[in-house]
């Protein structure tokens, strides 16, 4: 038998399956969020990024208090947050345009119920 060597090796295939994959991943990140609250970060310096398990306490501009995404009064957080092992760590995001009495409110009641690994979200400065 006489066999044909391959002149050219046709990519386009493999062109088509990875523009494929591209847009998978693209579209599936934008569902991927850091929040389901709209909250409009502070700035900082210096920002760190932590994997771990934690209750995320949100405030958004209207001072509205949501605790893993369900909003809950001020007294509401307080019995819900108390039921929850206090090496937990909890991470507050609070929108930067509030009043600054209703981030104390949520941080005092935090500290007050032992929490010691609170921790305050912030967006990196430009």
């Amino acid at each position: 038998m006489n066999e044909k060597e391959f002149d050219y090796l046709n990519v386009i295939p493999l062109v088509d399956i990875m523009l494929v994959l591209l847009t998978i991943v693209l579209t599936t990140s934008t569902f991927i969020a850091s929040g389901v609250i709209p909250v409009d970060l502070p700035r900082a310096g210096e920002a760190s990024a932590g994997s771990m398990k934690s209750q995320v306490i949100d405030i958004d501009r209207e001072g509205r208090v949501f605790l893993n995404a369900a909003a809950v009064s001020l007294a509401d957080l307080g019995h819900v947050i108390g039921g929850v092992d206090r090496s937990t760590a909890v991470l507050i995001r609070a929108d930067r345009a509030i009043a600054l009495q209703s981030f104390v409110d949520v941080l005092d009641l935090v500290k007050t119920l032992g929490f010691t690994k609170v921790h305050l979200q912030t967006e990196t400065k430009v």
